[in-house]
């Protein structure tokens, strides 16, 4: 009997904890976050949809940089540090990595976690773009008066190619 009921309860907790699909609404909006905070704000430094696309109270912890607090230190770090490197970086999202998993309460979609790999690109003066290394990442996203921000990031386990 006790058997029975764990593997009933492990049957319904990986329902329950299960990524969505990514032809989900759920899956789509958060890839369009992801891009808006890499593609756009990272990769060309336009950083302006950092204003929408983050809570105010925005955590990033990275493995190799340390902690930043709040919106308006990230968003000064990026204009600061990747945007002002003399060579380009680019942050490409692994092909085939990128999960969601929704978060509940009571029965209530109010926030996402989005994991997946990304892989980091280097182009200098005179070369072609190379990369340089692949990581980690894990994007917690809270569904504030109907639009998705960006609460808590993390960025780890980054390995030189």
């Amino acid at each position: 009997m006790k058997a029975f009921l764990l593997c009933c309860l492990c049957l319904i907790s990986s329902h329950l904890f299960a990524q969505v699909a990514d032809t989900s609404a759920l899956y789509k909006a958060i890839k369009t976050g992801d891009s808006l905070i890499f593609d756009i704000g990272f990769n060309t430094c336009n950083l302006a949809p950092y204003n929408d696309i983050f809570a105010d109270d925005f955590h990033f912890y990275h493995d190799k940089g340390g902690v930043t607090v709040g919106k308006a230190a990230f968003i000064k770090d990026m204009q600061e540090g990747i945007c002002k490197q003399e060579n380009k970086v680019e942050r490409f999202l692994v092909p085939g990595t990128l999960q969601v998993f929704p978060m509940y309460n009571k029965g209530v979609l109010y926030g996402a976690i989005e994991n997946g790999d990304h892989a980091f690109y280097i182009t200098e003066k005179g070369r072609p773009r190379y990369q340089d290394g692949i990581a980690k990442f894990t994007i917690l996203w809270l569904l504030v008066d109907g639009k998705w921000k960006a609460s808590q990031a993390l960025s780890y386990d980054h390995q030189a190619k």
